[in-house]
């Protein structure tokens, strides 16, 4: 039987509001296919909200996600991974995390804990396995989380700032998993607000500023000489209001 596919993650005509706030106006975005996309804007600029809008997670006051066609369901929401610049973790060991997860997607238990011991060696975590993933370090702990997510071979990840509070090792480890995942055929779409990062991964980025996409291009020519002027202001390290 076929793997359910999320792909392409849309939206259209996407509008929330709080408290008399537009924090999303989105006619059109999509993401499909492959690649690595960054989304780049201001602090409060809605993209954080934005991924969450697409991932199911929060609910738009006017407009509609799909996700390959349809609106979200649970069946397909494996397929769609989504990790948080705070990790969320179970109070189990760093393998129980991962093997909870498998079973939830209908894995067998007979290949549960040989699946986590390899998505654990492939982030590193191996020597960990059974250390209560709670007391692992900020980096370890971010890249349990990420291991997780990847464990269900999801067809497309969403970041949001994972490595913000990372030091520069633990940023590396993360980005050493994110482009392998790349590699592999997952989509990535990140969300951050450091663009050295965002120059050393994108292949495509998004620009969002007070709700809104000013810009989307590859990353060369964003980089070079960005189309929105406030996307060109940010680059420069001005303040946008």
């Amino acid at each position: 039987m076929p793997e359910p596919q999320v792909l392409p993650v849309a939206a259209t005509g996407i509008v929330l509001e709080r408290e008399g706030r537009r924090l999303l106006d989105v006619p059109e975005i999509e993401f499909g296919g492959t690649g690595f996309t960054v989304v780049l804007g201001p602090n409060g600029a809605g993209k954080s909200l934005l991924l969450r809008v697409l991932a199911g997670l929060v609910a738009p006051d006017k407009g509609r996600v799909t996700w390959a066609g349809r609106p979200p369901d649970r069946e397909r929401a494996p397929r769609l991974g989504v990790v948080f610049q705070r990790p969320i973790l179970l109070r189990r060991s760093a393998r129980a995390n991962i093997a909870y997860a498998l079973k939830v997607t209908g894995m067998p238990a007979s290949r549960r804990q040989a699946k986590a011991d390899a998505v654990l060696a492939g982030a590193r975590l191996d020597g960990l396995a059974r250390s209560p993933a709670r007391l692992l370090s900020g980096g370890e702990q971010q890249r349990l989380a990420l291991a997780r997510a990847l464990a269900l071979e999801p067809e497309v990840l969403f970041l949001d700032e994972p490595t913000s509070s990372l030091d520069p090792a633990s940023t590396k480890a993360i980005e050493d998993m994110l482009k392998t995942a790349a590699l592999a055929g997952t989509r990535i779409v990140l969300v951050t607000h450091d663009t050295a990062q965002a120059r050393r991964l994108a292949e495509e980025v998004v620009f969002i500023h007070q709700g809104r996409v000013l810009e989307r291009s590859e990353a060369a020519p964003f980089f070079e000489k960005s189309a929105a002027p406030q996307a060109r202001a940010y680059l420069e390290g001005a303040i946008l209001a």
